[in-house]
């Protein structure tokens, strides 16, 4: 993983014998942000260690670990950071003695991050992923408090079978369904059609559960598709992505991602280029630059949803741009024509 970090860095930390054992990886964001008055603005810093030592309630509910992986700000994740996340996440949830593990991320790309675990991860042990929104040098951060409510939840048999949750200002949420709402509010993530999971409180409870999730095994040395996303706005007309299509070998496209209007539609101009794409091969998928509800073929239209899919284009239910990149980029390990990658949606 591409890190300030030279090799994975582990630390055990205290915790009474008989209490499960869960592994913290680390990996940066702004729960592991100070400021930095030499780049004048806050930065990844803290160590996953010192982010446990922040919350010492944790000694009462776990035998904790520590792992360093990286110390990324999350807009710089990327999926071959995904690909080492799993591959230990793996290799830890296979110890009999582990109940879980959390991952602490930042919060720009956390949603995908998770969305990648819950796809990838098919031991039904719990993988919770937390972030922060105000970083570890402001007196009230929230980074020890969403540490300690995700390791509750990590030791909860309940969490167990309901796969890679996001835990974050006393809220769990299924990782297909959260989205990040708020740039800085404290209650930023959210599952906006369907609600949270459940709390962390008092207690941990679970008031449902999540119905629609699915698992693609990813074996070790397989490769992630370059899978871009193209944005239907007002008078777009396609140059932008003509121009990546027909750009240099390295830099085109395994597939797109189209961030569509309303119910899944582009205009004619946008169609004239996505039916170019889809005669060359290429998979499109169909999503909605609208935050609630799935998209369907319903209008006729030139780059209406009628057309798209007589193209051949897949139609990524209620799935953001981003989450149906994620999807993607794992269903085509698996195959390219366009029912297959509609099955996976």
């Amino acid at each position: 993983m591409s890190s300030a970090f030279d090799g994975r860095q582990s630390a055990p930390q205290a915790g009474l014998p008989g209490l499960p054992r869960v592994v913290i990886l680390a990996t940066g964001g702004t729960i592991a942000s100070t400021y930095d008055p030499g780049r004048g603005g806050f930065a990844p810093a803290l160590s996953g260690a010192q982010l446990a030592d922040a919350a010492p309630e944790l000694q009462r509910y776990a035998r904790i670990e520590v792992e360093q992986l990286s110390n990324l700000h999350g807009a710089d994740m990327a999926p071959q950071d995904w690909l080492g996340i799993l591959r230990r996440i793996r290799e830890l949830l296979a110890a009999p003695d582990v109940c879980g593990v959390v991952v602490t991320h930042g919060t720009d790309t956390l949603e995908e991050t998770a969305y990648f675990l819950d796809l990838t991860v098919a031991i039904p042990k719990p993988v919770v992923v937390v972030g922060a929104q105000r970083p570890s040098g402001y007196p009230d951060s929230d980074g020890p408090r969403n540490l300690l409510d995700a390791v509750r939840v990590a030791c909860c048999p309940e969490a167990a079978g309901k796969g890679t949750l996001v835990v974050m200002n006393g809220q769990i949420n299924a990782a297909r369904e959260v989205t990040k709402t708020h740039t800085s509010a404290l209650q930023t993530f959210q599952s906006l059609e369907f609600g949270a999971l459940g709390v962390v409180d008092q207690a941990v409870r679970f008031y449902r559960a999540p119905v629609r999730r699915q698992t693609i095994e990813l074996a070790r040395d397989a490769r992630l598709a370059r899978i871009e996303i193209v944005s239907h706005y007002a008078g777009a007309d396609g140059a932008v992505l003509r121009a990546l299509l027909e750009g240099p070998a390295p830099l085109r496209p395994d597939g797109l991602v189209v961030a569509a209007t309303g119910i899944g539609n582009v205009g004619a101009k946008m169609y004239a280029v996505l039916r170019d794409a889809r005669h060359s091969g290429l998979p499109v998928v169909i999503s909605t630059r609208v935050p609630m509800g799935r998209v369907m073929p319903m209008y006729a239209t030139p780059g209406g949803g009628v057309s798209l899919e007589a193209l051949g284009c897949v139609f990524a239910d209620n799935l953001s741009p981003q989450k149906a990149r994620v999807l993607l980029m794992l269903a085509m390990t698996r195959g390219r024509s366009p029912p297959e990658l509609q099955s996976y949606f």
